[in-house]
């Protein structure tokens, strides 16, 4: 095993996780005050004007962290500037569904009271009097943490009327979603709230203007509202400042391995950090005997990298001028054990499977896909079966779906037919010849009754 790097978190260098115990056991209210927690709130809501701390987000750099990196700042500035407009809600998407992908869990439960926090400054921002933790189901634990942690802040003033006197009032849910994958979709998620089929909507018109019930609404990330109250308490050039030098985005960010790693994990780290870096100093590298034969950046919807792309910086810019997603951040390590083939298959069959049926291109693309796949893994493909797999990945491309989950779904299996064409050819049947014998006559049977 490599020697792991040990991480040494500050509150200057980790605004994310610095607070964390050693012992894994959450951190309460009264030891959160204690490490200055609740100070963001303090400062917001008693020395800024919503619009002001909209415009700091924005200064910062804060990009969303569940996947699609987009300015939080612009985000909450789409919300109606009407001050009539009572009914806002700000909604945190705690689905975490993606293959792959831990990192929100690890903030819900050792620290619920900095999502809490993060959610009270952002409601404030948007001018939302209400919000909803939109949790996986299976997060039990964290389920119990998060409404403890609520019950606290209520208790400590931080949440109901008149929050610290100033006449903001904001009451928080926890709500439990249903497991489907989907529902991590916005739209998704807000139709699951309302008690619907967790389809996504058309859009326009966005949630900014008509989200839960028909009012505006802000979906944002457990680790994006995880990072509003640092950034209140230590400002706009701390926050910039703590990416790396190669990198254009600010911040840190939840990043990982999985995979057959020595060590696998999630640490806080500064954008610009290699996927090298990641791999070897803090995973460990790969197992004895194993080498590295492609990675996946972040999470199962992401585009197959090479151990040539290792040395990239991790930031949405750098992973996407690679042919990829920076995604979730949390990478997983394909070893050279695992044949490409079964691989992708098995992530279409969870993409199919978690499909909400509602558009023919998904609904119908992602099936077939599997077959042809399962075809290949057999060596029953037919010649031409990697040419309709290609074709499925175009005609499933963004702008061709009613959401992005069938993009999302296709990205693994392009880009493992581009970089391993050879082991999917190697699953198609060849040719038959003229000879009539009793083996051609089998086969042909078999290609004829395959599905």
């Amino acid at each position: 095993m490599n020697h792991v790097k040990t991480i040494i978190r500050t509150a200057e260098t980790h605004p994310l996780t610095w607070r964390i115990r050693d012992d894994n056991q959450p951190v309460w209210i009264d030891e959160y005050r204690s490490k200055n927690g609740y100070a963001g709130v303090q400062k917001a809501l008693t020395t800024m004007s919503p619009e002001e701390v909209v415009e700091l987000v924005k200064n910062s750099g804060l990009k969303g962290r569940g996947g699609a990196g987009f300015s939080t700042g612009t985000k909450w500035s789409l919300m109606p500037k009407d001050e009539n407009m009572k009914l806002r809600y700000l909604l945190c998407n705690a689905d975490e569904m993606e293959p792959g992908t831990y990192k929100d869990r690890l903030l819900m439960e050792n620290l619920p009271h900095q999502l809490v926090e993060g959610m009270i400054i952002s409601a404030y921002a948007l001018k939302a009097y209400r919000g909803y933790i939109f949790l996986r189901g299976e997060y039990v634990e964290a389920e119990q943490r998060l409404r403890r942690a609520i019950e606290e802040a209520k208790a400590a003033g931080f949440m109901g009327k008149n929050i610290l006197g100033t006449g903001f009032d904001f009451e928080l849910f926890v709500h439990t979603g249903a497991g489907r994958y989907i529902c991590g979709e916005e739209t998704a998620l807000i139709n699951s709230l309302e008690g619907r089929r967790a389809n996504p909507r058309s859009k326009p018109p966005f949630p900014a203007s008509s989200g839960v019930w028909g009012k505006p609404t802000c979906v944002n990330n457990v680790e994006t509202l995880s990072n509003v109250p640092a950034i209140l308490q230590n400002g706009v050039d701390w926050y910039i400042g703590l990416s790396a030098g190669k990198s254009n985005d600010a911040g840190t960010k939840m990043m990982g391995f999985s995979g057959k790693v020595n060590n696998p994990g999630v640490w806080e780290l500064p954008f610009g950090t290699t996927a090298r870096e990641i791999l070897e100093d803090y995973a460990g590298g790969m197992r004895n005997g194993l080498t590295l034969k492609a990675w996946q950046p972040g999470g199962a919807g992401t585009d197959f990298l090479l151990d040539s792309h290792l040395d990239l910086p991790m930031d949405f810019e750098n992973i996407g001028k690679a042919g990829s997603r920076l995604g979730t951040a949390l990478a997983m390590a394909v070893d050279n054990e695992i044949n490409m083939v079964s691989l992708t298959r098995n992530l279409e069959q969870f993409f199919a499977r978690e499909s909400c049926g509602w558009c023919t291109p998904c609904r119908d693309g992602l099936p077939w896909s599997v077959k042809l796949l399962q075809a290949i893994e057999r060596g029953e493909g037919q010649p031409g079966d990697i040419e309709t797999l290609e074709h499925i990945c175009r005609s499933l491309a963004p702008g061709k779906t009613f959401c992005a989950h069938a993009p999302g779904a296709v990205e693994p299996l392009q880009s493992a037919i581009k970089y391993f064409r050879h082991e999917f050819e190697a699953g198609i049947l060849q040719p038959l010849g003229n000879t009539r014998n009793i083996m051609g006559i089998q086969a042909n049977n078999l290609l004829k009754t395959r599905w």
